[in-house]
């Protein structure tokens, strides 16, 4: 038996001023998008936005139903949105953010699963990082270079071959 250890690599700031200009812009993009959501069941609004290599900014939030499966997250939302409108984009960077009167958020809001799986294979399709930044409430923000940080052992294509 071999016990092996998975470790992950994000950067901690205590708030945004130490983003780039064009990272603050992103972050607030993702902001707005959190007054954009719907969220009438759960209170929990996420919002998304994205940046091409070109820098064109696409937002996305989420989007409830009383049939909790067929929600929207904002990740997908900005993807699928920035998809339609710029065909297949590379993505250079998403920020995203939540906010909610039920929890605190005093970590940085992670994608679910299903999002994890999509942005890894976004950047797989694109073959180059597609960087995220993360906020919570309290103005903590994590930083990681890519996806793949985030999902060490992703289920890809090549299980499927």
């Amino acid at each position: 038996m071999k016990t092996k250890t998975i470790e992950t690599t994000f950067v901690e700031l205590e708030g945004e001023n130490d983003l780039s200009d064009e990272d603050k812009v992103l972050l607030e993009q993702a902001r707005k998008a959190t007054k954009e959501a719907y969220a009438p069941y759960s209170s929990f609004h996420v919002g998304a936005a994205l940046r091409t290599k070109h820098g064109a900014v696409v937002r996305g939030s989420n989007f409830e139903n009383a049939s909790y499966p067929l929600c929207l997250c904002a990740e997908r939302s900005a993807i699928a949105a920035a998809r339609s409108a710029y065909g297949s984009p590379k993505i250079d960077c998403m920020a995203i953010t939540a906010s909610t009167d039920k929890a605190e958020l005093s970590n940085p809001v992670t994608p679910c699963g299903a999002c994890r799986q999509v942005l890894f294979e976004v950047e797989q399709i694109q073959g180059s990082p597609l960087k995220l930044i993360l906020e919570g409430k309290n103005g903590k923000i994590w930083v990681l270079k890519t996806v793949s940080d985030l999902v060490p052992l992703a289920f890809d294509g090549t299980f499927l071959r």
